[in-house]
């Protein structure tokens, strides 16, 4: 028997020292560090104070510690006390602009061809349909493909449990009277590690039916949404066993292009999945905003009917039956210019988020995946605003003595009143940042509450410098010891960055 080792908590020198020293695997030093980290963050004696802003005319977008500026063209790091330059291409023009971008980086439990392969990129997508892929720590060209000189590509996506992603053509909205069997939309495959040609597909009108508003692939499913609010989920895999006519592999040769090099100026990628007959539809669900989603254990699905006595509900049901769960339909009853939002957590733990402005339900679906009875949804936690219950009234006496009633209620959502905007997981830390406003003195603010992803419990606050007004759009990102704020203001974009430092005295 091994003898009784009494747990206790290892301080953060000892941690370190561990370290130094090589103590533990990989994965558990990975793991200690995130808590050393986590303990700082969280410490009485530790601020985020704003280091940094910058205002741009085009958008900015933030990835994995670093900030993207005018078109992905300048790039600034966030791993140093406060963001700096990592590198700046050369102007580009309107024609050549880059559209898109998504940051790569390859598994670490495999062997690439080439040793450029295993270092992050950005694989960017120009205006005149070239395809980049950038070394994202110098910019430095690394590959470039041509995809079509007949097809106009705008739009980069991931399929990350596939390892691939997907570029898509523009929508052509040309008449359905005047051409019936037009295409409505290209999308080019790629394998990203490497990157290598999978194929370019046809969406058409013959094949999957009028209507068709977007298509996009995720979990090796190709999602199609049609205008009259259904959305159709067809096996990609099929798609390919089916209609792939010829394997194509960038820089060779062919058949499909008469013999030329695929890939290269002006024949590009050749169409080699003619999709002739619409494949099996694996699932099939009507739902308002054409937006449903899938996760959970076992696999479940949440959406909102297209019906206006459905509005503001979220539906949860089994994927496999259609089945409602029990407690399955969630409302929170707001009165809101924005509505709630329910969607599922990102920590993979099959869990449920259900935010609204004053209130953020973490649910569990608790279910059997070999039951006849339906799945149960019940709460796990809650979080809640502090706000003044007392419902102003709706009567108001002027100094005349005349009586004037007011037409509407607060709303939930009223800048006025302290409102939960934005939610935000970060995954190596645990924690949720929940954005928070109040507008009580006239001018809006924000904080951050940093919240137990387990237990929902609040262990610190962290208030932003800058105003926040809700008429303008924001985004913010949570990455360890960086809080990320971008807001955009009519055609202006803003970028502030906050740093863990010690509190200053």
């Amino acid at each position: 028997m091994a003898p009784y080792r009494r747990k206790r908590a290892v301080n953060a020198i000892e941690l370190l020292s561990w370290r130094s020293r090589g103590i533990g695997d990989a994965g558990t030093l990975i793991r200690l560090n995130m808590e050393v980290l986590r303990g700082l963050i969280l410490q009485d004696n530790r601020e985020f104070i704003k280091v940094w802003s910058k205002t741009s005319k085009s958008t900015i977008m933030y990835e994995n510690g670093k900030i993207y500026l005018e078109n992905y063209q300048n790039c600034y790091s966030c791993f140093h006390s406060e963001p700096q330059v990592l590198y700046k291409l050369p102007k580009r023009s309107k024609v050549v602009k880059f559209e898109d971008a998504l940051l790569c980086q390859s598994p670490l439990d495999r062997t690439l061809a080439s040793p450029s392969d295993h270092k992050p990129a950005l694989l960017a997508l120009a205006a005149n349909n070239w395809l980049y892929r950038l070394s994202a720590e110098t910019g430095e060209v690394l590959q470039r493909v041509f995809l079509s000189s007949i097809y106009k590509f705008r739009y980069l996506g991931w399929d990350v449990s596939q390892e691939m992603i997907y570029v898509k053509s523009v929508h052509n909205k040309e008449s359905s009277i005047t051409r019936p069997y037009s295409s409505v939309m290209h999308l080019a495959i790629f394998h990203v590690f490497p990157l290598q040609i999978v194929g370019i597909m046809e969406i058409n009108k013959r094949v999957f039916g009028n209507g068709v508003t977007d298509v996009l692939l995720s979990q090796g499913v190709l999602v199609v949404s049609y205008i009259n609010k259904s959305v159709k989920l067809y096996s990609f895999q099929h798609i390919m066993q089916t209609f792939l006519t010829e394997k194509l592999t960038l820089g060779k040769q062919s058949s499909l292009l008469g013999g030329k090099t695929v890939g290269d100026v002006p024949f590009g990628i050749p169409v080699n999945m003619r999709i002739t007959d619409c494949p099996p539809v694996l699932f099939e669900v009507s739902c308002d905003f054409n937006s449903v989603q899938i996760g959970g254990y076992p696999w479940h699905y949440i959406y909102t009917p297209p019906h206006k006595n459905q509005k503001g509900t979220h539906h949860i049901c089994s994927l496999k039956e259609s089945i409602l769960a029990t407690n399955g339909i969630q409302n929170m009853d707001c009165c809101s210019l924005e509505s709630d939002g329910m969607f599922f957590h990102p920590d993979d733990s099959g869990r449920i988020v259900h935010v609204g402005p004053a209130t953020i339900n973490v649910l569990k679906l608790l279910g059997d995946l070999n039951s006849v009875l339906p799945s149960k949804v019940v709460d796990d936690f809650s979080m809640n605003t502090h706000r003044n219950n007392n419902r102003t009234s709706q009567v108001t006496v002027t100094s005349s003595g005349r009586t004037v009633k007011k037409r509407y209620h607060q709303l939930d959502d009223d800048p006025d009143q302290e409102t939960f905007r934005l939610v935000e997981y970060e995954d190596e830390l645990d924690l949720l940042a929940v954005v928070v406003t109040n507008g009580e003195d006239g001018e809006g603010r924000a904080h951050v509450c940093l919240h137990d992803n387990q237990s929902g419990q609040l262990l610190r606050t962290v208030d932003l410098v800058e105003p926040w007004d809700e008429t303008y759009r924001h985004e913010l990102f949570f990455d360890k010891d960086t809080i990320v704020h971008i807001e955009q203001k009519n055609t202006t974009f803003s970028c502030h960055v906050y740093k863990l430092e010690a509190a200053r005295k």
